[in-house]
């Protein structure tokens, strides 16, 4: 990665990337916003050596048009910087994990996809016309959706799919550093096993050996953010998703529905979900068992046939999600 400024940091900052990589992490995130940090410190401390506390807090200060989400994404990185430091035998101030602890934004209510849209969403997903720009388009976009759907992958962990962590021989998909700095192992359905097979066979006549299973136009990278959401909202648009309640639907709600649906199903066929929810919390990546017990709350909205049911006896069996 190319740093636009050197701070007095910048060797710590490139120690910590090359230890990153070193254990197979693909850390283009953190690798940005290390980036950040080192013009920060370059902008506001030029003269410093030692990661204070006054750089830290300054750093952590909430920005102007930021969320809380993104706020805790940077100062998870400086920590992570911070630790790296100090296990160097050098002294880096580490903020405290409570400083945004209590700064919690409200649950966003996702639009869980109702079987027409998903049905409606992925016959124009499935229909995209063959583009000699990017000719493996009409192929990655179709699979990739369904993985965020059927798989219930979030969709940086989709786009940024290494070829080698894809095991199609055994129907797992290792994700490697995701939200949290966590790995997990992600078992294909039968079904989306064999669709993944079939898609390897027909990408890698187009691009053979490639490093990511879902290439870009260049085979040189993944897709970035922005192919995805334009490829998303095009199909959106000729699938007729306009006419829905609650909130539009986003990219992100193919994970939200996958966990809805699943608990749905779940609930109908009289589970235990007290047994059944940490195979879903692990299965998702979550690192708290209340992010999946959220979703007990959004079943009764999106399924009215529900409304009889007891609920509650299967909240008291989880903590409270704050509101």
């Amino acid at each position: 990665m190319k740093y636009q400024r050197k701070s007095n940091f910048i060797t710590m900052i490139a120690g910590l990337v090359a230890q990153k990589h070193a254990l197979g992490y693909l850390y283009s995130e953190g690798e940005r916003i290390l980036n950040e940090i080192d013009l920060f410190c370059y902008e506001y401390f030029p003269h410093e050596t030692t990661l204070t506390k006054e750089i830290g807090l300054r750093w952590a200060e909430r920005r102007q048009t930021e969320d809380i989400s993104s706020q805790r994404k940077r100062i998870s990185v400086i920590r992570g910087l911070a630790k790296y430091i100090n296990s160097l035998g050098e002294n880096a101030y580490v903020i405290p994990v409570e400083i945004t602890s209590r700064k919690r934004p409200p649950r966003y209510v996702p639009h869980i996809y109702a079987k027409d849209e998903l049905s409606a969403f992925f016959y124009e997903v499935d229909h995209l016309h063959y583009c000699s720009y990017s000719p493996g388009r009409h192929l990655v976009f179709p699979v990739l959706f369904r993985l965020l759907y059927c798989c219930g992958l979030r969709p940086i962990e989709a786009r940024t799919l290494l070829s080698k962590n894809v095991d199609l021989e055994n129907g797992v998909i290792r994700i490697i550093e995701s939200k949290g700095h966590n790995d997990r192992n992600v078992v294909l359905a039968h079904d989306v096993l064999a669709l993944c097979r079939k898609y390897r066979t027909l990408i890698s006549e187009i691009y053979p050996d490639c490093e990511y299973f879902f290439p870009n136009q260049n085979a040189t990278s993944y897709y970035t953010k922005s192919a995805l959401i334009i490829t998303f909202c095009h199909s959106c648009q000729k699938a007729g998703l306009s006419n829905f309640s609650g909130n539009p639907p986003r990219i992100y709600d193919f994970r939200h529905s996958f966990a809805t649906h699943c608990l749905y199903r779940w609930m109908r066929e009289g589970k235990d979900l007290n047994a059944y929810l940490p195979y879903l919390s692990a299965y998702l990546g979550h690192v708290q068992l209340s992010d999946t017990a959220y979703y007990i709350h959004l079943v009764p909205e999106f399924f009215p046939q529900m409304g009889q049911m007891n609920i509650t006896k299967f909240e008291t069996l989880l903590p409270e999600v704050e509101k």
